[in-house]
């Protein structure tokens, strides 16, 4: 099976999908190396409301989180965020979202960047298998998943990034256990964490 193709007038545009709870300074560097590296134009955070995959008990409120992505983002021009899954039904499905993204922005090519650690899991995911189909991933590499099956998928390219194991979740271990994660956050996003106290409790 062929890759997917581009159409000749699209902008690459690389999806990002994510609770971003909260987002790193992790994120930002993948996000930045798929530009540099992966010929992508844009960069754009898909903040996801609820990941039917995920525990949500320690899921900060959606706005709260789409604040702290806005203000990461704020000076670059290359990354946008959105918010489109806020607005579709819950929980929220990827080729769901796809098919409103490809029809809302048809002179776009969309690419999912992904890590190595959905992988084991992707099978779960609502018609993965249309999904490899139609659409182009992006793979950077996490401690699991480097030899799954799948990458060998002419959909999936596994790029030669940095591992970087920064973590949303020992983000909010860390905030929870009274301890500093200031410079796991840029700075902007740490000054609201701080201010309001997120992921205390």
């Amino acid at each position: 099976m062929s890759k997917p193709e581009k159409p000749t007038n699209s902008k690459p545009t690389g999806l990002f999908f994510g609770s971003f709870n909260p987002i790193h300074n992790g994120h930002l560097c993948i996000a930045e190396y798929m530009i540099e590296y992966g010929g992508l134009r844009e960069v754009w955070f898909v903040l996801s409301p609820q990941n039917p995959l995920k525990d949500k008990t320690s899921l900060l409120s959606d706005y709260a989180r789409l604040e702290l992505v806005q203000t990461a983002i704020a000076d670059d021009v290359r990354f946008r965020v959105s918010d489109i899954e806020f607005h579709m039904p819950r929980p929220s499905f990827t080729i769901d979202t796809m098919a409103r993204l490809s029809e809302k922005y048809p002179d776009r090519s969309f690419v999912l960047i992904a890590g190595t650690d959905v992988l084991p899991t992707f099978h779960k995911w609502k018609n993965w298998q249309q999904l490899i189909n139609l659409y182009r991933f992006m793979i950077y590499p996490r401690e699991s998943g480097l030899d799954h099956e799948l990458l060998s998928h002419p959909s999936f390219e596994l790029l030669d990034a940095p591992k970087i194991e920064i973590s949303s979740s020992f983000i909010r271990k860390t905030l929870l256990n009274g301890k500093s994660a200031r410079y796991f956050m840029p700075d902007s996003v740490y000054r609201l964490v701080d201010k309001y106290g997120y992921y205390l409790r």
